[in-house]
């Protein structure tokens, strides 16, 4: 019996980090496609540190307390998860909107105009009015995107099978060859140029299944000013994600 045999320590599902006196919670994940160890912040959720299939938990961690700094400083630009509440405030379709909620038990979400400023009025018992507003902005969502997916693919030449309302927490958008598209209906949120990029961008995946440059190319064809959009999405996707919790 070779007494010197020492067991692989199991990677663990999650550790803690202390920053600025606070523990701070990262789930840990092993990649199949990952080649190298990586630290990242999602729109949603906490920190997640990825491991590659080989990887080793001692290696994994003197790596997660080298980027330290990195984390605090990106938990410290984090915007906070902005919830459903009455008296707060949405950005549908990028102008800000109040939610009040209206004391009906039933009844739909409808828009008003309050003395010139926009808001949401919200039916159903407090404890409900997030879900229901978020349903409704789902199906709000589901009908502008349905509209400039079919444009965008009339233009390409491509059909588009169904579209589908997803919560993903760093995807805007996703396609199959299939033609199923499913969209993160917090897209209805951001200005409605934002969404039509997000459109051609999934309907051109039925052209191009990869990012290459005739992908791109392709985008551009039926959408000549994609890069407005793909611009503001890169600066203001991660508050994005934070509503809606």
């Amino acid at each position: 019996m070779n007494l010197f045999f020492r067991a692989k320590t199991k990677i663990p599902t999650s550790t803690v980090l202390t920053i600025d006196s606070e523990a701070v919670s990262i789930t840990v994940r092993v990649n199949a496609r990952a080649r190298s160890y990586r630290l990242s912040l999602p729109h949603s959720g906490g920190p997640v540190l990825t491991l590659p299939p080989h990887g080793k938990w001692a290696e994994a961690e003197a790596f997660l307390l080298r980027h330290r700094n990195w984390l605090a400083a990106r938990i410290k630009r984090a915007p906070q998860t902005a919830s459903f509440t009455d008296g707060g405030a949405i950005p549908l379709r990028g102008v800000d909107h109040r939610i009040i909620a209206t004391g009906k038990l039933c009844g739909r979400v409808e828009l008003a105009d309050d003395d010139g400023k926009m808001v949401l009025l919200v039916p159903g018992e407090a404890a409900h009015q997030a879900r229901r507003l978020t349903d409704w902005l789902k199906d709000e969502a589901h009908a502008d995107l349905s509209e400039r997916s079919a444009f965008h693919a009339a233009r390409l030449g491509v059909s588009v099978k169904t579209i589908k309302m997803r919560s993903q927490t760093s995807r805007w958008g996703s396609c199959s060859s299939s033609g199923i598209i499913n969209y993160n209906w917090r897209l209805v949120l951001a200005p409605p140029f934002v969404l039509d990029y997000v459109a051609a961008h999934e309907v051109a995946h039925l052209v191009e299944m990869d990012h290459s440059a005739a992908f791109w190319t392709t985008v551009k064809r039926t959408l000549p000013e994609m890069e407005k959009g793909r611009t503001w999405l890169k600066v203001h996707g991660r508050q994005l994600m934070a509503h809606g919790g």
